[in-house]
């Protein structure tokens, strides 16, 4: 496996984007951010440019070890490119993460029929054929992650360290951000 790739398109909520990419960089896990805009300046929901690493066309996602869809816009249900390499990547079993608006994009692609998720609220109907929980800042099912929003970026992104790692480097981790 390649390591772990952030997806990035104008208007994510770099919150969720770069809060989960320093968690899992400083859990030592190799993370590329990925423009979806065929250029790898990306301007944030809040105006943050941000150069990625790579754009879409440049990475093998099905290498990779966990894929994560960082909320703030509805433009990652857009990406028709994106829709099909979540889907196969999480039909093979690889793990799939998505937090805030972009569960719905799972949903939309069939990723949550069956399973327990939450989301960023308004957003539930998206969330198609899924058990939402939102009360809860994020849901593990299966190789689905879900996470709720902008605020619990950092539990969210503290259990996909979990997932890539263990329980001792999230604590690790947590720790270092006087989180635990």
């Amino acid at each position: 496996m390649s390591g772990i790739l952030v997806f990035l398109t104008t208007g994510f909520e770099e919150i969720e984007a770069l809060g989960t990419v320093d968690v899992l960089r400083r859990a030592g896990l190799a993370v590329q951010t990925v423009s979806l805009e065929g250029e790898r300046l990306v301007m944030g929901a809040h105006g943050v440019p941000v150069q990625a690493d790579a754009l879409f066309g440049d990475v093998e996602c099905a290498a990779a070890s966990l894929l994560v869809v960082p909320g703030g816009t509805t433009r990652y249900a857009e990406h028709e490119g994106l829709k099909q390499q979540l889907l196969a990547f999480a039909q093979k079993g690889g793990r799939v993460a998505a937090i805030c608006a972009s569960p719905a994009v799972l949903g939309q692609i069939g990723l949550l029929q069956g399973r327990a998720a939450t989301c960023y609220p308004g957003f539930e109907a998206g969330c198609t054929g899924a058990t939402l929980q939102t009360d809860r800042a994020v849901v593990v099912d299966g190789n689905i992650t879900t996470g709720r929003g902008p605020g619990l970026a950092l539990e969210f992104a503290l259990e996909l360290v979990r997932q890539m790692a263990d329980e001792e480097k999230r604590m690790e981790v947590a720790k270092g951000l006087l989180l635990a």
